[in-house]
Parts: structure tokens; C-alpha cells; sequence
């Protein structure tokens, strides 16, 4: 059975996002991290993917996810509202936009993924809401090597959460980008 795998990249001082919101300087890497071994395992070990609406409107154009976004499975976007134009699909990714709150996605792309693993794509706010849910299994986080100095913090309000942690991996990537994959003891 698969894991429920919760990723994300911060700056050395904690940040997930800019003061705007943006995420543009932690995968300035981008290219280079997508040759890597540990992408590549990543996308063979992918069965459905869960992002907020918010990192989905980050394509300039949802419809080029169908031809160019390196998972293609099915996709879980939890939101308030349901866009009026439906993303293009193939046979290999759908999308289905989830009302009922990150839980509720994340359950979906379970039954979904088969056998594989479920990706959740990280930014501040989903960090936050993820860990609440207890579904995940493994947080993964990437540190760059930069300081945003002010922005929004993934796990600034989790200070109610008993979540307890075992490091199983810590990986250099290219760029100075680290690594580190944890199990969420339960």
C-alpha cells in the first residue's frame, strides 16, 4: 500500500512562500531537480497527486498540465469553488476539484493511487491543514539555500500538534538544495 506523502521546500530561515505568496525562488532549481534520481523515483512512485487551488492556478495556463506537469496521474485539487473551465485531461491525468476540504481530497487520491504513493504538493497553508488531518505518513522537506527574510511559514501554528518524527533520509541535491525525508510516527 502506498504512503501519503506530504512535500515541501522552504528557505534556510523557514519560509514556504515570499510575502506574496510566490514560490518562484525556492525552484529556481527546477530544471535540474527534474533530472535528478530522486524525481525520478518520485514520479514512478506517484499514483494521484493533491495540491489547493491555489498551486494549481500557479501554471500560467491549466491546460498545459496535461502534456507537461511531471505527474501524470490523477490530480486532487481541494477548493472552495469549482473553476468554471475544466483543465484539459488524457488518459493518464484527470482532475477532480474537491469541496469538502483537504481531508476529503486526500482520501480520494488514496483510492485513487492504488498501490502507489500520494503526493501532496506543499505550500504554507496546505502544510498546516495536512498535518491536522493525521493521513500523512511522510513529510518531506527541501531547504534552499536562501533567505526570504518574510513570508509565510509552514509550520508557524502547529504548535498544538503532537507530531513526532524519524528521520529516514537526507539527500544533497543539485543546486545546494538538501533533502530530508521524515516518517510521521503514529
Amino acid at each position: 500500500m502506498g504512503k501519503v506523502i506530504l512535500g515541501l521546500t522552504i528557505s534556510l530561515d523557514g519560509f514556504a512562500e515570499d510575502i506574496n505568496g510566490s514560490i518562484n525562488i525556492l525552484y529556481a532549481d527546477l530544471s535540474s531537480l527534474k533530472e535528478t534520481e530522486y524525481m525520478s523515483e518520485s514520479i514512478l512512485t506517484t499514483g494521484a497527486v493533491v495540491m489547493s487551488k491555489k498551486e494549481f492556478e500557479a501554471a500560467e495556463d491549466p491546460d498545459l498540465y496535461a502534456d507537461h506537469y511531471e505527474y501524470q496521474v490523477p490530480i486532487f485539487i481541494f477548493t472552495d469553488k469549482i473553476p468554471e473551465k475544466h483543465p484539459k485531461e488524457t488518459d493518464k491525468i484527470s482532475f477532480t476539484f474537491v469541496t469538502r476540504g483537504v481531508e476529503s481530497a486526500i482520501i480520494q487520491a488514496k483510492a485513487a493511487s492504488g498501490d502507489k504513493d500520494v503526493n501532496i504538493i506543499g505550500s504554507a497553508i496546505t502544510t498546516q491543514l495536512c498535518l491536522k488531518t493525521n493521513l500523512i505518513d511522510e513529510l518531506q522537506v527541501d531547504i534552499i539555500p536562501v533567505f526570504l527574510k518574510t513570508g509565510f511559514r509552514p509550520f508557524e501554528t502547529i504548535e498544538n500538534l503532537d507530531i513526532k518524527l524519524e528521520r529516514i533520509l537526507l539527500v544533497e541535491l543539485p543546486a545546494g538544495r538538501t533533502h530530508i525525508r521524515y516518517k510521521v510516527i503514529k
